[in-house]
């Protein structure tokens, strides 16, 4: 994606969801979603062994967050990303984020061929400090 998708995309999206997010502040996604808030982005925590991060209520899954998500951002290790990605089709996200060391080519391409964008291996943070 060139720079002016990837700020449309982040201009667009205010509600995301992170499946992965852990409170532990030692954590890059606890890291990059306290820099999300700090943006004004609404942040979902998606984890099952969590119960709130970031002041936030946290959820099992994608399917069992009550209200509408426009990002999905993936923290988890890619075996894990294809049913994370289906599960965000299901809900009618507009968009995948697969972190660093996330990234699935597989679940990418199935995401974009359900009309979802998917951005594959690369830092929210990161990609927000460097086109906003």
């Amino acid at each position: 994606m060139t720079d002016a998708e990837l700020k449309k995309l982040l201009q667009d999206a205010k509600v995301i969801a992170s499946v992965g997010l852990s409170s532990d502040p030692a954590r890059a996604s606890w890291r990059v979603t306290k820099y999300l808030l700090a943006q004004g982005y609404r942040i979902i925590p998606v984890n099952p062994n969590e119960t709130e991060v970031h002041g936030q209520k946290a959820y099992p899954d994608l399917k069992s967050v009550p209200e509408k998500v426009d990002l999905v951002q993936i923290f988890r290790h890619p075996d894990a990303v294809p049913p994370i990605v289906e599960d965000a089709i299901a809900i009618g996200a507009k968009a995948v984020w697969m972190q660093d060391g996330a990234g699935s080519p597989e679940a990418a391409k199935r995401a974009e061929e359900a009309g979802l964008i998917a951005v594959v291996d690369d830092c929210m943070l990161r990609v927000h400090a460097r086109v906003m």
